[in-house]
């Protein structure tokens, strides 16, 4: 690089490379486009060495560690590369630590012994001697290059200078007592050193400059370096600050905390004479305050897998259920049951069917992983004592359509829930999208606005557990056996009677809104409410909380509340709640910009008040973080009754299926409870991870082949490197110098230099502050802009016309083209090379309800179904879309999984109705069974349950969930699925269009009221027709068997276990259908008996399975005669 005569100053650490004083035709380079390797440890950018080469720790294989990291893993760690698990050689510059190898030159004894240049050959033998034993006077070295007196002449100590504790002066002891009291966290803290000195001000060695040279080419001598210089020093004494350490308990004679000292002076007359009880514990208190210290630099979670001890056995089953199913296929497919072949036929379909959903389904969780979080490690590393908060600030979107069917008080909660989180408040900003545009929930929000003043204050005071009032409430407090604190009693009381009346209001707003005037709703001004046409209406935008001074009763400032309803015209198709949410990423990308997003459902309310710093702990990892699209929390419920009779709290999916996927490439996206990136909604690619530079051997000619393609791409590399230098505005400059100022100021966005206006037009659409606030990968709004002109601009972008021509809904935002957006969201985002995180705190971080009564539970699960076939016949299914990116196979086996399982309802609905054929016509659709098939069968049906019982052990699922879920699979894939299949099919082919119920969120009967209440629905036809027919059919086959004699017996055993296996999957059915009698409507009951009747009189009439030909006539025995 030529610099002209100018000075180059640089750090590897920040990523500058700077020339100063340049003109405006030099260039500013990163040293990134030097090295290209980061530090797989901290993050930084590994440094160059004085030979142009980047530091390499291991010879063994290159993993990228820099040399900060790289010494501190030898002097602290356990000396070993983190890859490989090979032990740290030294490199030179390095110091030596215990376990070193003897070397036999001397070119590096300086560094290699903390010796400087020109030392006494005696010290350096005594230093060399103390290196091996661990003892003598040898000197230590801290991180700043303070060195010690073996080094440097006796007589070139001064009398003079004063005593330095840390950066002060003790003028109580004399001058010939002065010594430096060395901090542990410059070094390892073992020793204190006399040193001279000659500035208190400047603990390091000065630069070496040129006399000859103007002091202006070294940077000095301009006020703006002067500052900086000062900020520098500032930022140094901050550093050198007196820590206390605390031992443990019992340390002192009343049992009080025995507090270790730091540091002590020593005279220079007693040398280095301690007693072995205080090096001990000088020793502890160092290592304590070293541990705290580098806990900030740890990573932020960690992976940890299951156990080989579970995994392992689970994996050999799965092996040898596969070898099983081979052989049992090949013995069903070779022995048809030539009697009854359309039976045969029937279910061996259905069979190879079965396989292929489950190989689909199993192989997917071959890996599962689970997560822990360090929380504490992330306030070390972002907030800082004295400083503000340097969390990433979040967005959080909460959305509602119908207050009627989402009752206002349940989306009160979960928007208090959110504002008294535990996170900075000034960080946190949160949209409730109106898509009803109701007047009852704007006034709902604005009493919920009020009451936050309290509630947001007293969670925050007392550190309450959840801070969602209706269910905080709902917990029993024991104040005698808890020791609760009167003040808080006092408090938590007066606070209940708030709520109460809060509560009082909010249903007395839903009382009045059930009567809507003929002239519409009006507002307080008397001007008619926009929102009075639910399909005609503009945009509305109301910021409740967050500006004009709004502070809760303690002067505290309060996060953002906005509500939010988007514009909405005839003629337009808005998307549903896919939809609501691009437009809230637009409107807040407007307003606050937060580089991450919550989104939540509005009956999903914050249970753990970290869930919030749960997920930064993924996504703020400076390792791992920055290729990770979204954290995924399970969703777990409230007011489900105690068997969870239709299985509504989906175990199985969340705690087994879902630690299987982040093994992959994360968890799919469930809809709720799920953090964002921001840039990752935008449709951008994941960063690609560099590798590091491949070795060529220089041993063969330049036409071998083995050398000849590394060259080949070491020199497009280059090209491509060329390329985008050129690409970068070089007429800014940085001014940095090395260790003061940290951060790069004035570069500007790369990826607006890489894209004209018109193409950020066409994939944004027509709202510049929309666009200039999408490249600011950080987040922020841009400055300079009015709260009037930012609200004028969040209207323009939330208007129905503004994604026409755009890329929303098809590479931006939440995808379009499902009711079940969640799904395909997810996994555009995958196929751009992202991956997700599977985050399970040990508090459940969100809390939801859940359909509790059978037809709105399967209505549900209509909705997910019939999006699944939405998916399946589209351009996005993952059969066929996505090929060549990042998508991961076992992740795309998952995704097909997700939107082919509705199909699976055909071959279930078929495969129940054989056991009631069977034991009707007297047919089965197996053979008569050799000791090759009963052992082939008895080891499949062996094998299915091992895997089950091993599925349980790992996951952490009890038996009766797990149970709960085969039961409502077959319940819900025999009606639910088995519509949503059709009804996809009529939608997308014939272009009938059809509307999915919102579920009910709670019942207002008393607790689980609605368990056993049935609302008529098709859906509950077919699971009742098949389990009449079944049971018809064991009525029908016992009293064959009891009227044809013993040996009609051994057959029956084996329809008969088909048939009771379909009821037993059917009982909680059966067992809802029971509950009230008196609550089952009649037409219900009539169709069911009447279509069982006319099948099953059919089928006993027709009697298709027995041969037609010749007719057997039998002699009666009677003497017609």
């Amino acid at each position: 690089m030529d610099t002209k005569g100018r000075l180059v100053a640089g750090s590897h650490n920040r990523n500058e490379f700077v020339v100063i004083n340049a003109d405006e035709v030099s260039r500013v380079t990163s040293v990134k486009e030097l090295s290209g390797q980061i530090c797989q440890i901290c993050g930084d950018e590994i440094e160059i060495t004085v030979d142009g080469e980047p530091f390499v720790a291991c010879n063994e294989c290159a993993f990228p560690v820099c040399r900060p990291c790289y010494e501190y893993e030898r002097r602290e760690g356990n000396q070993a590369c983190p890859q490989c698990k090979t032990r740290y050689k030294r490199i030179k510059g390095s110091p030596r630590v215990d376990g070193d190898e003897d070397e036999d030159d001397i070119d590096d004894l300086e560094n290699e012994f903390h010796i400087a240049n020109g030392g006494d050959p005696n010290n350096i033998a005594e230093a060399m001697l103390a290196a091996r034993l661990n003892v003598g006077r040898s000197s230590q070295i801290n991180g700043f290059g303070i060195t010690t007196p073996s080094e440097l002449d006796a007589a070139s100590v001064a009398t003079e200078i004063p005593l330095l504790t840390y950066g002060q002066e003790d003028t109580g002891i004399s001058s010939d007592k002065h010594a430096l009291i060395i901090p542990p966290f410059m070094s390892r803290g073992k020793r204190v050193h006399p040193m001279p000195f000659s500035d208190s001000a400047t603990t390091f060695p000065p630069r070496p400059m040129d006399p000859k040279k103007d002091l202006a080419v070294y940077g000095y001598g301009s006020v703006a370096w002067k500052d900086r210089m000062e900020e520098w020093r500032k930022k140094q004494n901050e550093k050198l600050q007196v820590v206390k350490h605390e031992g443990g308990e019992g340390g002192g004679e009343n049992g009080d905390d025995h507090e270790l000292p730091t540091c002590f002076i020593f005279p220079l007359n007693q040398g280095w004479k301690m007693e072995e009880e205080f090096v001990y514990e000088h020793k502890v208190a160092v290592k304590l305050l070293l541990t705290k210290m580098d806990e900030g630099r740890q990573p932020l979670s960690r992976k940890r897998p299951i156990p080989s001890s579970k995994i392992s056995p689970y994996r050999i089953i799965i092996l040898l259920r596969i070898v099983i199913l081979c052989l049992f296929f090949h013995y069903r497919i070779l022995h048809p049951v030539n009697g009854a072949y359309g039976l045969w036929l029937t279910s061996v379909i259905c069979e190879i069917w079965f396989a292929v959903s489950w190989i689909l389904d199993q192989f997917p969780k071959w890996c599962p992983v689970i997560r822990e979080t360090y929380l504490d490690r992330l306030s070390l590393r972002y907030e800082k004592e004295g400083k503000p908060s340097e969390l990433a600030s979040i967005d959080i979107f909460v959305s509602t359509v119908d207050p009627m069917k989402e009752p206002p008080l349940i989306t009160a909660n979960t928007v208090l829930s959110i504002l008294a989180v535990d996170y900075p408040v000034d960080k946190v900003a949160c949209y409730v999208s109106d898509d009803g545009a109701a007047m009852l929930t704007f006034e709902a929000l604005s009493e919920t606005s009020e009451f936050a003043r309290k509630w947001v204050p007293f969670c925050k005071k007392f550190k309450l557990e959840p801070r969602a009032p209706e269910w905080y409430f709902a917990q029993k407090v024991d104040y005698l056996k808890d020791k609760v604190d009167p003040t808080f009693i006092k408090e938590r009381r007066a606070m209940k009677r708030d709520y109460e009346e809060f509560k009082v209001r909010i249903n007395g707003l839903v009382a009045t809104a059930k009567k809507v005037p003929e002239e519409g709703w009006t507002m307080q001004d008397g001007t008619p409410w926009p929102g009075n046409s639910v399909r005609d209406h503009p945009g509305m935008i109301q910021v409740f909380l967050g500006h004009n001074g709004v502070r809760d009763l303690e002067g505290n400032d309060l996060p953002r509340l906005i509500y939010v309803s988007r514009e909405k015209r005839p003629g337009f198709d808005h998307h549903k709640k896919a939809g609501a949410m691009n437009a809230l990423i637009r409107v807040s990308a407007i307003i606050s910009n937060a580089p991450y997003i919550l989104n939540v459902d509005c009956d999903h309310y914050i249970n753990n008040s970290k869930a919030l710093r749960e997920a930064m702990c993924f996504m703020m990892d400076p390792t791992s973080g920055k290729k990770i699209c979204y954290v995924q929390f399970p969703q777990r419920f409230d007011g489900i009754d105690r068997h969870d009779r239709y299985s509504n709290r989906n175990v199985v999916f969340f705690d087994i299926n879902m630690k299987g996927l982040d093994g992959i490439q994360g968890p799919i996206y469930v809809g709720t409870g799920c953090v964002f990136r921001r840039q990752a909604l935008y449709g951008n690619d994941a960063p690609k991870k560099k590798k590091a530079p491949r070795k060529t051997c220089n041993c063969l000619p330049k036409w071998c082949c083995f050398c000849c393609g590394s060259r080949k791409k070491n020199k497009k590399a280059k090209s491509d490197k060329k390329k985008t230098t050129k690409t970068k505005d070089d007429t800014k400059q940085i001014y940095a110098l090395e260790n003061i100022e940290e951060g790069i100021e004035g570069i500007d966005n790369e990826r607006s230099s890489l894209m004209s206006q018109t193409k950020f037009e066409k994939k944004f659409g027509q709202s510049n502050v929309f666009i200039a606030s999408a490249l600011l990968e950080d987040g922020g709004v841009p400055k300079g802009a009015s709260s009037a002109s930012l609200l004028k601009e969040a209207i323009h972008v939330i208007s129905c016309g503004y994604e026409d021509k755009t890329d929303w809904g098809k590479e931006v935002g939440w995808i379009y083209g499902s009711v079940t957006e969640d799904i395909l969201t997810g996994f555009k985002m995958h196929c751009h090379g992202w991956r997700s995180v599977y985050c399970i705190p040990k508090r459940p971080a969100f809390k939801g309800s859940a359909p509790i009564n059978l037809s709105d539970r399967l209505h549900q699960v209509l909705r997910w179904a019939l999006g699944s076939v939405e998916i399946l016949l589209s351009r996005h299914c993952p059969i066929w879309y996505g090929y060549g990116c990042g998508l991961k196979w076992l992740e795309r086996f998952s995704y097909i999984n997700s939107v082919v399982y509705p199909i699976t309802s055909i071959p279930l609905l078929a495969y129940c109705t054989l056991p009631a054929i069977c034991l009707l016509t007297g047919e089965f659709i197996v053979p008569e069974i050799s000791n090759y098939a009963s052992i082939i069968f008895m080891a499949l049906f062996l094998s299915i349950a091992v895997t089950g019982i091993l599925e349980m052990q790992w996951g952490g699922v009890g038996i009766h969930d797990w149970w709960r879920n085969e039961q409502f699979w077959v319940i819900g894939g025999v009606s639910s699925h088995l519509f949503a299949l059709f009804q996809g099919l009529l939608k997308v082919l014939a272009g009938v269009n059809t509307n999915f119920t919102v579920t009910s969120k709670a019942a207002d009967d008393g607790e689980f009221s609605e368990l056993y209440l049935f609302k008529w629905t098709t859906l509950l036809l077919p699971p009742l027709v098949l389990l009449i027919m079944n049971a018809i059919g064991v009525v029908i086959g016992v009293s064959d068997a009891i009227s044809n004699g013993y040996d009609t017996w051994g057959p029956l055993f084996g329809r008969l276990f088909f048939a009771i296996w379909v009821i037993a999957h059917l009982y909680p059915f059966l067992k809802g259908f029971l509950g009230k009698q008196d609550r089952v409507p009649t037409i219900l009951v009539v169709w069911a008996i009447l279509l069982a009747s006319i099948f099953s009189l059919l089928w006993v009439r027709i009697n298709p399975f027995v041969s037609k030909g010749d007719i057997v006539l039998e002699v009666c025995g009677l003497d017609c005669d």
